[in-house]
């Protein structure tokens, strides 16, 4: 028996009331990943059973949600972590048609405006002014504040379609166009509002941050007093990790958190499992 005939077999179960049944052969259609999805999905194109449409997407999501975590566990293993690509592929398990080369190509637009606002000499502020022109003025991004909960303002395409977002989603934006043209911006990982800092790398005592961005207000410029009287209106005590740099990985994360947290709060509680098993991998 061909690969194709043993998963048309398989599919052709799918219609069969016993759950144990149903289990086996879902266990082996996922074991085929991704590529049995096209048949997957004319089956249910093809069938007005709702069972068998549930099942269908059941496996399907099952298969992507596999798919997403093998590569999220190579990129944890590469050495070079770049936020785009991880970000791409969380996306793309919550929309899997997602238009990945129009994504590369908005935020190579973006980068490519930035090079044309800058100056050879542009100071450290003027290089932060551009990015805010660029991302702010020009193209209107904002901080989603009416639906702030949305599991949207998380994910890359819907980001750039709506040019709104979470604080860690502009953020992130931030930082990819800030390392095209090779400024000293990154992530820092404040408790209930991600914010920029801009890296001192010539200090050897003291704060290793000059100052602070916050994209989520159209990249205001703070300092760490802004962010000390944040914490105690939040009443949270104070740890140094809240003020110093962080890298890509623990970006990602708390994408995956914020997801979490999404999904907790809608009550999609599936999807949030699903994020409490990719943090998961994070132990390791």
């Amino acid at each position: 028996m061909t690969v194709s005939k043993e998963v048309k077999a398989l599919i052709s179960l799918l219609e069969d009331p016993d759950l144990e049944v149903y289990n086996s052969v879902k266990t082996k259609l996922i074991e085929y990943g991704c590529h049995i999805i096209p048949d997957l999905e004319n089956v249910w194109e093809m069938n007005f059973d709702s069972l068998i449409q549930s099942r269908a997407e059941e496996i399907i999501h099952d298969i992507q949600f596999n798919s997403t975590k093998a590569q999220l566990e190579d990129w944890l293993a590469s050495s070079k972590k770049d936020l785009l690509k991880a970000w791409l592929i969380l996306s793309k398990f919550h929309y899997p048609d997602l238009a990945e080369e129009w994504c590369n190509q908005f935020i190579l637009d973006l980068q490519l405006k930035l090079k044309e606002e800058l100056h050879n000499g542009s100071t450290e502020i003027e290089n932060i002014m551009a990015i805010n022109r660029i991302l702010f003025n020009l193209n209107g991004f904002r901080g989603n504040i009416k639906n702030f909960h949305s599991h949207d303002n998380s994910l890359i395409n819907t980001v750039l379609k709506s040019k709104k977002g979470n604080p860690l989603s502009l953020c992130m934006i931030y930082i990819i166009l800030a390392q095209s043209i090779n400024l000293p911006i990154c992530g820092v990982n404040l408790p209930r509002h991600f914010v920029l800092g801009y890296e001192n790398e010539n200090a050897l005592f003291g704060d290793p941050i000059k100052f602070y961005i916050n994209p989520f207000s159209k990249g205001s410029i703070i300092n760490r007093q802004d962010l000390e009287v944040f914490l105690k209106r939040e009443k949270i005590k104070e740890d140094s990790s809240f003020f110093t740099a962080c890298g890509n990985k623990a970006m990602i994360k708390r994408l995956i958190n914020n997801l979490l947290h999404s999904y907790t709060y809608s009550g999609k509680q599936d999807y949030a499992h699903q994020m409490l098993l990719l943090l998961q991998i994070f132990k390791k």
